[in-house]
């Protein structure tokens, strides 16, 4: 089957095309004239037999069938740059970028992570909060702690721990009312991890809809359960991350969804880097796996 591969050259040529959406800047890339960037494509085409880009416009897009071959070549060359970072440690003295949710960095990550430095003091990290789900990459974010049901597309993941959704107040907002459904909550003021709806998906996911909370305030994540601890709103947020407060009674427990769900531990497929090994072991004891 080799022998019936295309020449390398013209596959570089096209990913590089495919990465920058364009021969000149493709190129530039690989130190060569746009003139033998537009032959290599040419000589893949012919040699395919698929016509791969569309010159019919003013500039120059991919078919249905480049963009297939496009996002094949990413992922092929995305895990030989992997292999070679692991083998040659060439990657090594980049800092280890971990992405998690704001909240899950502060009452789970952060408080261990000590461990992890005294551990490690070699190794530089850059812990990433944000809501958005963010995808590890070669080369870019290592990690990702991401709560959901594991399986994502292109992505190899692993249970890191269970931590269901729980809807919480202080008990001076609350009081002493013990709601039944969703509908008994409208009255209250709600706050919300900013760039999330987490609010409004869980009233919706039990039918209430049209029918707002009496106010939403959009925060980070770390500021949604401060200002929850200081009976500012209700929140929808995660066991792990409020599990103590409850516990101690700054925060009532008042309803519980995905009973299992929990974190994942999301990375590129792939061999990971050194840094990245050390960082999954320890992650893994700290979760008692």
């Amino acid at each position: 089957m080799p022998h019936r591969l295309p020449a390398l050259s013209a596959l570089k040529a096209f990913h590089f095309f495919a990465e920058t959406g364009s021969a000149t800047r493709a190129g530039a890339a690989m130190n060569v004239s746009h003139a033998a960037v537009s032959q290599q494509l040419r000589n893949l085409e012919a040699h395919l037999g698929v016509r791969l880009i569309d010159r019919a416009g003013r500039t120059l897009t991919l078919t249905p069938e480049g963009r297939q071959l496009a996002e094949a070549l990413a992922a092929g060359f995305g895990r030989i740059a992997e292999a070679v970072e692991a083998l040659t440690g060439a990657d090594a003295d980049r800092p280890l970028h971990v992405s998690t949710t704001p909240s899950f960095a502060a009452n789970w990550l952060m408080p261990r992570l000590a461990g992890f430095r005294m551990a490690h003091p070699e190794i530089d990290i850059m812990i990433d909060p944000t809501p958005a789900m963010n995808d590890p990459v070669p080369g870019g974010i290592d990690v990702a702690l991401r709560y959901g049901d594991g399986g994502w597309p292109g992505l190899t993941s692993e249970p890191l721990l269970t931590s269901p959704i729980w809807i919480v107040a202080a008990p001076e907002l609350i009081g002493d009312l013990v709601p039944e459904r969703p509908q008994d909550l409208l009255a209250f003021p709600w706050l919300q991890e900013l760039g999330t709806t987490e609010a409004t998906e869980w009233f919706a996911q039990h039918g209430v809809t049209g029918r707002r909370a009496k106010g939403v305030v959009h925060v980070p994540g770390n500021l949604m359960l401060d200002g929850a601890r200081n009976g500012q709103g209700i929140v929808v947020t995660t066991r792990v991350s409020v599990e103590e407060d409850v516990r101690a009674g700054r925060l009532r427990l008042l309803f519980e969804e995905r009973r299992h769900g929990g974190y994942h531990i999301v990375t590129a497929p792939g061999v990971p880097r050194r840094p990245l090994a050390d960082f999954l072991r320890w992650l893994r004891r700290e979760a008692g796996l």
